[in-house]
């Protein structure tokens, strides 16, 4: 057996693995690359042979994990897709609404493209269409936590919860070897403790072999103060001087805890009431969908209901689902708090909100959450004194905030604890999901500590699993 690694290494985004058995593949999350230097493997064949493909199973559906299902359903992949309930139920969102930004993308880069008397660097055609994504959500197949399946032969998979987002998953693979049943585990993106909205992530006790996202593995979320505080402050010192408070975030997971939080706030009286915009029809679905899903609370949201507090609904919410309701956010004066995706802000309406803030020194832009390399977000986030959007210069004067402790990713410490819980060392322990630096700081961390075999696999790389 042969684990192939095929996206998020090295990197953050792009999160797809293949487990190779007797000439066939079970693929591990289908992801879209998102950095700029890495886009040109959306656009590539499927690593492995695709009429080999015999399954997918998801962790989740950030669209970085499965953004590039209907590109593989393009290419003729036609099994099924595994994932929980509560991922099959958000992935037609997601996937709907990433199939949308292709096409309209690719319409909006043609029309420039010819305006400017130029070619771009990728097809002005969408990666994928509609069409595509609605066949890969017929291919979904909704599987419950902690109940085995068989999705090859002689390979068995439980969910376990991450405590990532609404849904997410751990992974545990059981395989026969030789007379001895062997496990391959999948971390998936680990949550953090103690969060609102969802449960913890599960820690599993063996395994001989452990794939594991290392996106905070060089570092400590702050824990001096309460994120509440933290989005308390500088909400408040923005509305004081006039300005408007715009979060890039994303759909899934973060603007429901955002919500969470606000409405907090608000009905506590420590914010002043001002209009708050969630402009996302995909995270106005998506927190349908979170209500349909209670059995996934935490006993602290569960709490809230209770009390009759529900945690997205609260005097000022609006949910704009239209293009002309975005565009009257902007046409308004005032202060008001805006909530729009992408969360990098690589693309979506959020784009039409940083053109409009970044050049007023009222304004803050707020981070609450990992902006990877080359990303617009990250180059606002360090400061660079333009950035290009839309084709235009814009300078960055506005306030530049971030809240590390929103995210949905575990720390340091936490992916150690989870690391920790394991009774014996693996056989190995593959390190993913990382910018190099941090992966490879990482996994000399863990060596330290442990002792134990760690690799950080290069893109295309393939391991022999014993």
């Amino acid at each position: 057996m042969r684990l192939h690694f095929l996206g998020a290494n090295r990197q953050v985004t792009g999160s797809r693995y293949a487990i190779e058995r007797d000439g066939e593949y079970v693929m591990v999350d289908c992801g879209l690359f998102q950095e700029r230097e890495y886009l040109e493997r959306n656009w590539a064949p499927c690593p492995v042979p695709v009429d080999k493909v015999t399954a997918v199973v998801l962790t989740h559906v950030h669209i970085d994990h499965c953004g590039w299902l209907p590109r593989l359903v393009q290419q003729g992949f036609d099994g099924p897709i595994y994932a929980t309930a509560a991922s099959t139920a958000l992935a037609r969102i997601m996937l709907l609404d990433a199939a949308k930004i292709q096409m309209e993308d690719a319409a909006y880069k043609k029309k420039r493209h010819e305006r400017e008397g130029r070619r771009g660097k990728y097809p002005e055609v969408p990666l994928y269409t509609d069409e595509d994504a609605e066949q890969a959500l017929r291919q979904f197949r909704s599987v419950p936590y902690r109940q085995p399946i068989t999705v090859a032969p002689d390979l068995e998979v439980t969910f376990h919860d991450a405590g990532h987002v609404l849904g997410s998953a751990i992974l545990e693979f059981r395989y026969p070897m030789g007379e001895t049943e062997k496990k391959l585990v999948f971390s998936g993106d680990l949550g953090q403790k103690n969060k609102p909205i969802i449960r913890d992530p599960d820690f599993l006790r063996e395994a001989d072999y452990v794939v594991m996202e290392s996106t905070y593995g060089d570092r400590l979320h702050e824990r001096s103060r309460p994120v509440v505080d933290q989005l308390a402050d500088v909400i408040s010192r923005t509305l004081a001087r006039g300005g408007r408070v715009v979060i890039p975030t994303f759909a899934l997971e973060r603007t429901q805890e955002l919500l969470y939080h606000i409405s907090d706030l608000v009905q506590t009286g420590r914010i002043r009431k001002t209009p708050v915009f969630v402009d996302s029809p995909m995270a106005a679905d998506i927190t349908e969908v979170f209500r349909q899903f209670p059995d996934c609370f935490d006993q602290q949201t569960w709490q809230r209901l209770l009390d009759r507090r529900p945690p997205w609904q609260f005097e000022g919410l609006h949910f704009t689902r239209t293009v002309e309701e975005s565009k009257q956010i902007n046409e308004q004066r005032g202060p008001c708090i805006i909530l729009s995706t992408s969360g990098m802000c690589t693309e979506g309406r959020i784009k039409h909100h940083l053109r409009a803030a970044l050049e007023d020194d009222r304004n803050t832009v707020v981070f609450v959450g990992f902006q990877a390399h080359g990303t617009l977000g990250r180059r606002i986030l360090e400061r660079e004194p333009e950035v290009r959007i839309h084709g235009r210069q814009y300078r960055v004067r506005c306030e530049v905030a971030e809240i590390t402790g929103f995210s949905a990713h575990a720390d340091q410490q936490g992916l150690l604890d989870w690391l920790g819980a394991f009774e014996h060392a693996p056989t190995r322990t593959f390190l993913t999901h990382g910018e190099e630096k941090v992966s490879l700081g990482f996994a000399e961390l863990i060596r330290n500590k442990w002792n134990w075999a760690v690799s950080v696999p290069e893109y295309g790389q393939r391991f022999a699993l014993a």
